[in-house]
């Protein structure tokens, strides 16, 4: 892998920065402030940089194919025209308040694909402790119904990632392991699980993308400062240092899809810290050597 290195390319400040993704009919990032309640729009080149308000946390965002959006919020999956009001088509766990989502991916079917965790954030937004096994993945088709992925719970959902042969990827960042799928297709379910990349000692695994040679490009937040590249076959096949500790998520964009795109959070910090590295919480920028793939569209 080349030699890089990662920039500073907008000080957002983000409390949870997640869900990065290419837009490349407008040619700007989308990405979301879990915490912070906003939605982010940036166009990379000129710099112009727009925010939205959501009701209530925002854990997740993806593209149509109409060109609006779909949004995981705190339960509930809404359509979104960019500006416009948050349409629900879906509720997720409604009958299990002490949960809420988190990652959330169009999958290339065009589902879309949403984990749920133990809710980890008090009334008062500060940290409340994940002690069991909550999560699950769920599918929501685009007439808005849901359907269970598998029986297997998580700690903490995180990364969602479709090789070129098929199996899914995912992460329990509890567990620091990434593990892989098949698709079941008579069933219509995730089958045969198995570890795909576990026990780094370099954080813990948060969000990912996938590069054009179908290698995985992991976060590894918690004070992991880097992104892991991880092969189909699940070895590390080189590591990119990053200037902030808790990197999350991570998109490939660009006119050529050749610069790599990564958010980051600064929750949990102490003032001392945040003072200390107030670039955390930022948008960073890198060019890896490698081209990504365009992103999924919901519809």
């Amino acid at each position: 892998m080349h030699k890089t290195q990662a920039t500073l390319i907008l000080d957002t400040r983000d409390v949870v920065g997640e869900s990065m993704v290419w837009d490349e009919r407008r040619s700007r990032l989308v990405w979301v402030d879990i915490i912070g309640r906003r939605i982010h729009l940036l166009d990379p080149v000129s710099g112009a940089h727009e925010t939205w308000p959501t009701p209530d946390l925002v854990t997740s965002i993806g593209l149509r194919q109409d060109g609006g959006a779909i949004v995981g919020l705190r339960k509930e999956i809404a359509l979104w025209d960019f500006g416009g009001p948050f349409r629900r088509i879906a509720t997720i766990d409604p009958d299990r308040p002490d949960t809420r989502l988190n990652e959330g991916v169009v999958a290339p079917d065009g589902s879309f694909w949403v984990g749920t965790m133990a809710n980890n954030i008090g009334p008062d937004d500060a940290p409340v402790a994940v002690t069991g096994d909550e999560g699950r993945l769920y599918r929501v088709d685009a007439k808005g119904a849901v359907t269970a992925l598998s029986e297997d719970r998580f700690g903490i959902t995180n990364t969602m990632a479709w090789l070129p042969d098929g199996r899914f990827v995912t992460a329990d960042t509890m567990k620091n392991a990434l593990y892989s799928y098949r698709w079941d297709r008579k069933a219509s379910r995730l089958a045969e699980r198995l570890p795909f990349f576990t026990g780094f000692e370099r954080g813990l695994p948060d969000g990912s993308c996938l590069d054009a040679q179908g290698y995985v490009w992991n976060c590894r937040v918690v004070g992991g400062s880097c992104l892991a590249r991880i092969g189909p076959e699940g070895r590390l096949d080189g590591i990119v240092e990053l200037p902030c500790s808790w990197p999350t998520s991570c998109a490939f964009g660009g006119a050529g899809l050749d610069t790599l795109f990564v958010t980051s959070a600064r929750f949990t910090m102490s003032a001392g810290h945040l003072a200390a590295n107030p670039s955390e919480g930022g948008l960073f920028a890198l060019k890896p050597g490698v081209r990504g793939v365009p992103a999924n569209r919901f519809g």
